[in-house]
């Protein structure tokens, strides 16, 4: 058996240019939903990912602000800039790119952005919301893995799923967006006893532990759809998933790619996010 491929680059691409044409709609109302991206920093890993967002912001036709902060500003003056964001009406979501340096809060920055425009899904309102099946924003990178595989046609209700990783950005809210479309979910993580069994179950592998090549073929239920969260550096460069793609696309029924799986449509969903806060459909 050889996987077939769930293309996170074409399908992305496919929601961008949905957005593009929405978004040129809501323009001739005079509305142009607009985005804000904040950098701490200069960790080059950030700075990739927000170019990316801005990228795919401008090719949309979203209005699009970057405020590049200095790694010495402090927690107040932070908070000041994300009260200015709170306030703009030009933007409708932003977001402060992760990590932060070690002398902020996380948890008091993210949880100053207001719930309308916190396009990431990251403030307690909104994690509450999509806990018990309430519309509005959803966080990005799992909203992204239920997309690639309700884009491609893979059914998800009545369907055994096993999530790797347990946290708050990826392996929780998944779980919630799961069960919401009547999967079974089991999710695992450092402590679990025996995943190989957990996972020898699954009809549904998300596989978020950032632990590279750490899930292989003989641990796979063959014919199992295999979404890989996993974006890790090796010693020599290269980048590679949590799942081993050797062995597991010889047992995987679908698999998607490191890199090009997940990654571009968690900047789909971010976009997409944007343009529903716009539209009013995640205002509290």
């Amino acid at each position: 058996m050889t996987a077939r491929i769930i293309d996170g680059k074409a399908i992305a691409a496919q929601i961008r240019g949905e957005l593009k044409a929405e978004v040129e709609k809501l323009q001739k109302t005079g509305l142009r939903p607009g985005i804000a991206v904040i950098m701490v920093g200069d960790n080059p890993a950030s700075q990739l990912y927000v170019n990316m967002k801005v990228k795919a912001a401008e090719e949309i036709g979203l209005y699009s602000v970057l405020r590049i902060m200095s790694k010495e500003i402090n927690q107040e003056q932070l908070l000041a800039e994300i009260f200015k964001l709170n306030q703009d009406p030009a933007i409708h979501g932003f977001m402060v790119q992760l990590p932060l340096p070690a002398t902020l809060q996380e948890k008091e920055i993210l949880e100053a952005i207001h719930p309308a425009k916190d396009v990431d899904c990251f403030h307690p309102y909104n994690v509450g919301r999509l806990w018990i099946g309430e519309s509005g924003i959803k966080p990005c990178t799992p909203l992204g893995c239920i997309t690639l595989l309700e884009r491609t046609g893979i059914e998800i209700e009545g369907k055994k799923a096993v999530v790797v990783g347990r946290s708050n950005i990826v392996g929780k809210p998944v779980v919630a967006l799961l069960m919401h479309r009547n999967a079974t979910v089991t999710i695992c993580h450092s402590r679990t006893r025996d995943l190989t069994t957990e996972l020898r179950q699954a009809d549904i592998v998300i596989a978020a532990m950032g632990n590279p090549q750490f899930i292989t073929g003989d641990m796979l239920k063959p014919g199992a759809v295999v979404v890989d969260v996993g974006t890790n550096r090796l010693p020599n460069g290269k980048v590679v998933g949590d799942v081993d793609w050797s062995s597991a696309s010889k047992v995987a029924g679908w698999i998607t790619p490191v890199p090009g799986g997940v990654g571009p449509m968690t900047i789909a969903m971010l976009m997409k996010n944007t343009v529903e806060a716009a539209k009013g459909s995640c205002m509290v």
